[in-house]
């Protein structure tokens, strides 16, 4: 299985023990589950952790050191202008379709709202739990 995590979903499923996005997470990386994100995901990531979680520079490396052990990085070449109400998220679309894969896993209500693009399934954490 390919997925790509919106930067809402790694910051919880990195930041909060128990969280169910960490339960996804954990049952991802334990069934070999490829997880895709991209330098614009990456820098989106280390931004929020740094503005609104006051992590320090050398904080946000020994994060980004856990990261990025299981994120394969992938930049993607082609630009999509699919969601208009919030165009900073189609960089999640864009790495899904260049990692192709099935899904998109967020909270963001933007995505969320298409519930399929171009053939990629965009759901919760919780709703993809129930599926497994």
């Amino acid at each position: 299985m390919r997925v790509v995590f919106d930067t809402n979903v790694l910051l919880s499923s990195t930041l909060w023990d128990g969280s169910v996005a960490q339960k996804l997470l954990f049952k991802f990386i334990n069934a070999d589950c490829a997880i895709f994100s991209s330098p614009p995901i990456i820098a989106e990531y280390q931004k929020v952790l740094k503005r609104d979680f006051d992590y320090s520079d050398d904080d946000i490396v020994k994060i980004m050191e856990k990261v990025l052990s299981f994120l394969k990085i992938i930049k993607p070449a082609k630009k999509v202008d699919i969601v208009k109400d919030d165009p900073e998220d189609n960089k999640i679309i864009e790495c899904a379709l260049a990692s192709k894969s099935s899904y998109i896993i967020t909270y963001d209500h933007h995505l969320l709202k298409f519930g399929k693009i171009m053939g990629i399934e965009i759901m919760t954490p919780e709703q993809t739990l129930k599926i497994l």
